[in-house]
């Protein structure tokens, strides 16, 4: 194991442009006050498995460039010639919640200015290729509203859009494709749909037990999320233990049990904390279904999603790792 101070060390330096030029830069201090909210016998192991994880699911500047730079002359989206194919696709920008969507593009249009002399004010002249260009899918629900709304209101009769995201989790992904071509069904509307990601998370009920998201194998000993799980209108789905997922975010069975223990204990009593989370911020992040939460551990330089447990991002009592800037 490494010692604390590399510890808090190395997670700083994971998360350095965390909302860069909006907040303090984080430093090991930061993550020391944040860590100290835990009991101190589990401290140092919670903390080496979530510099484990951030190693694969904390989304920095530079990983966005990279993943949008290969975008732009990827041959299957964007063929042989992909300055011709960027000129004629329209992109949208309407998302309904957040600003993730704007910044992205923000990003893709100096890289198309960049490597292609093509300002993205001139894409789109013609032609019914759409881009959808988002970070990353959760529970598929802001992907689902825009386009939703979109076919209903302002696409063409016959189109083709391509979804373009970092990652998507594969429970939102399939939940959002079939809505969405239900909507175009009921629109009289031919709208064939293409999804890219560099990375599928899974995170659906069928396939728990090798999930990549936070899934307990079984409650803490603890009176706060007992209470919760007793107040649910289903039973907990327990993953089985043994799997560290399928893209190997986790270290160990070991290590993944700590921090889904920890995490679940946390938001329990966060959630008694403070007053103002809604019910549908759970444990271990927001979800609409009954459960203990989303579970992502996804976080991207320019936020973190509230789909991640409330432990991360939680404010006032709780001191956050990562501190969230609401849509």
């Amino acid at each position: 194991m490494k010692s604390r101070t590399r510890l808090l060390r190395s997670i700083a330096d994971k998360i350095q442009d965390y909302r860069q030029g909006e907040i303090p830069t984080p430093t090991p201090d930061h993550v020391d006050t944040w860590v100290n909210q835990f009991d101190p016998g589990i401290q140092n192991s919670l903390l080496e498995e979530l510099d484990h994880v951030l190693d694969s699911t904390y989304i920095n500047r530079a990983n966005v460039v990279a993943f949008l730079t290969a975008v732009l002359t990827n041959d299957k989206i964007a063929g042989k010639d992909p300055k011709r194919f960027w000129r004629g696709a329209h992109f949208l920008n309407n998302q309904g919640g957040g600003n993730s969507q704007r910044e992205m593009l923000a990003i893709f249009g100096s890289l198309l200015q960049e490597t292609f002399g093509l300002p993205i004010a001139d894409c789109g002249a013609n032609g019914t290729t759409y881009i959808y260009l988002d970070d990353v899918i959760f529970t598929g629900n802001r992907v689902l509203h825009d386009l939703s709304s979109w076919i209903q209101d302002a696409a063409p009769a016959k189109a083709t859009i391509h979804v373009i995201t970092i990652a998507f989790h594969r429970g939102g992904q399939y939940y959002a494709r079939k809505k969405i071509e239900a909507a175009a069904k009921n629109a009289g509307k031919q709208i064939d749909i293409s999804w890219w990601r560099c990375v599928e998370i899974e995170d659906t009920k069928t396939n728990i037990n090798s999930s990549d998201v936070l899934r307990p194998t079984h409650l803490p000993d603890d009176e706060r999320v007992a209470a919760y799980a007793d107040e649910l209108k289903y039973p907990v789905a327990f993953r089985r233990a043994g799997s560290v997922g399928e893209n190997k975010f986790f270290s160990s069975e070991e290590g993944r049990d700590v921090l889904e223990q920890e995490l679940l204990k946390a938001g329990a009593q966060i959630r008694e904390m403070c007053p103002y989370l809604n019910k549908y911020q759970r444990p271990l992040g927001n979800m609409v279904l009954e459960t203990l939460g989303f579970g992502s551990t996804f976080v991207t330089f320019r936020n973190c999603p509230n789909n991640a447990p409330l432990a991360f991002w939680a404010g006032d009592p709780w001191y956050p790792l990562f501190p969230r800037k609401t849509n």
